[in-house]
């Protein structure tokens, strides 16, 4: 089984290796690895109390990862955790590496306070088994996710 490690500022070095797992799980190693941030940025992020960077290793190699966002609420004094990448390799799939992940995430959460933690999936064939896994460990709610441009275009408003 995989041991499991939250990353800090010394861990640069296995943020580049999340880094590297992400494109190889995603098929997109360009996003993942072709403008990798410098060590003082990594190591910001990596100190901040926004990022949280999870590794799962196995004999010294990373075999998994998790990456989540710890979103502050303004409504309330309370916080949601937001995992925005998970991933595991290939050869170390259906080992139950993600649900400790997972798992270690919500350990965090509660010393934080945190009231959920939450996930987006996509609907495509290969997103299949990360839906399982969500919902065995969650509940599911429907909704839209629209990407909207830092740079504002000229759109007409609907009427």
């Amino acid at each position: 089984m995989s041991d499991i490690r939250q990353l800090g500022p010394a861990d640069t070095a296995l943020m580049d290796a999340v880094s590297t797992i992400f494109g190889a799980a995603f098929a997109d190693p360009a996003a993942y690895t072709s403008k990798r941030p410098g060590a003082a940025y990594l190591r910001k992020l990596l100190g901040g109390d926004s990022f949280i960077a999870l590794a799962a290793c196995e004999d010294g190699q990373v075999t998994g990862a998790l990456c989540a966002y710890e979103l502050h609420k303004f409504e309330q004094e309370r916080s949601e955790i937001y995992i925005y990448d998970l991933a595991v390799l290939a050869t170390h799939r259906r080992q139950g590496i993600a649900t400790a992940l997972i798992r270690a995430l919500q350990d965090i959460a509660a010393a934080r306070g945190a009231y959920v933690i939450f996930v987006q999936a996509d609907t495509q064939p290969e997103d299949a088994a990360a839906i399982a896994l969500y919902g065995k460990l969650g509940v599911r709610e429907d909704v839209l996710h629209f990407d909207i441009p830092v740079t504002p275009t000229t759109t007409k408003d609907p009427e």
